[in-house]
């Protein structure tokens, strides 16, 4: 199994390296892509030390696979390449992810979408993974009416450089380049992703379209408020849902933590609720804080939280490379 990682140097990119290597994902040949300034430079998988190659390099390789996580300009342009000859992709930027001809998977809830002729798979965006995680078995039951969702995104998000600032301002260094407008130190920032015409911000937008696709139902309504917020890993959101059909919370919890990959954290009395602080490095997702709306009928209110770089990209991207493998699909 020749497997390419392209954006190897990348935050994501190293995540993915120890992801793979963390299963123990069948790779016999492992192929390192990244920039052209990172040509040469090495990475280590499995103690070992591999170097990095070019784009033209790795798809002369054929790789079985190529986990992509090096931004959509690069998706865009170097995806088809890796397709045409014979790799699967899956891609973790936005680039594929409401292409119609594209399938975007959370292996939980819709991997069974896949099949031997999907050469580009998208991997979908990291809130909108941990909300489909709870909302896809709920939809099943009680089939979802509104959803409303308000994140609270770690700075992990934005990628190295935010991290960076977020440190430097910690420490009271304020000559560091800025990534985001403000300082992100003791302030919550309602700006994830650049502002669209509607005044809504593309992550915004991904977390409104990305479900639906995901869970093959247009029927909701969704609306979001994306926040970027102090904390250097780990994504929250407060999510209301509205159903059409009538719940029981006891229920809701058992569906929950019968759902793979998803842990319920809900025992309010002892104060045990999902913190981005205890999701670091783990790969699932916790659910609390799971109440009844008081405001209106057949409405549910909770509290999810995942690891943005884990299950919220590297750790679902190589979930489809198992499910590609397990199945026979490359």
């Amino acid at each position: 199994m020749k497997v390419a990682v392209v954006g190897s140097t990348g935050m994501v990119g190293q995540v993915m390296l120890k992801v793979l290597e963390e299963r123990n994902f069948p790779v016999t040949e492992l192929i390192p892509v990244a920039s052209e300034k990172s040509i040469g430079k090495k990475v280590k998988y499995k103690q070992e030390e591999f170097t990095i190659v070019s784009m033209k390099d790795a798809i002369a390789a054929k790789p079985d696979i190529a986990i992509f996580s090096a931004g959509g300009g690069t998706s865009l342009e170097f995806a088809p390449l890796f397709a045409k000859a014979g790799t699967t992709v899956i891609d973790n930027s936005s680039a594929w992810r409401m292409d119609p001809d594209k399938k975007l998977v959370v292996p939980e809830i819709n991997a069974d979408v896949l099949t031997k002729e999907d050469k580009i798979i998208a991997n979908p965006n990291c809130s909108t993974i941990q909300l489909v995680m709870v909302l896809g078995p709920l939809n099943k039951k009680y089939d979802l009416k509104r959803v409303i969702v308000s994140t609270y995104q770690s700075v992990t998000g934005t990628g190295k450089a935010a991290v960076d600032q977020l440190n430097a301002e910690i420490g009271g260094d304020d000559s560091i380049a800025k990534v985001y407008p403000y300082q992100i130190f003791k302030n919550a920032l309602p700006h994830c992703d650049v502002f669209a015409d509607d005044d809504y911000t593309k992550e915004e937008i991904k977390l409104m379209k990305e479900p639906k696709k995901i869970l093959g139902d247009d029927t909701f309504n969704l609306t979001a408020t994306a926040v970027r917020v102090p904390v250097q890993g780990g994504h929250s959101e407060s999510v209301n849902i509205e159903f059409e059909n009538e719940f029981d919370l006891d229920e809701v919890r058992k569906i929950l933590s019968e759902t793979p990959g998803v842990i319920v954290v809900d025992d309010v009395k002892n104060n045990q609720y999902p913190m981005p602080l205890y999701s670091e490095g783990k790969d699932e997702v916790f659910v609390g804080r799971i109440r009844r709306d008081l405001s209106q009928p057949k409405t549910l209110n909770l509290w999810i939280v995942a690891d943005n770089l884990r299950k919220g990209a590297a750790t679902n991207a190589v979930q489809i490379a198992e499910y590609l493998v397990a199945n026979n699909l490359v």
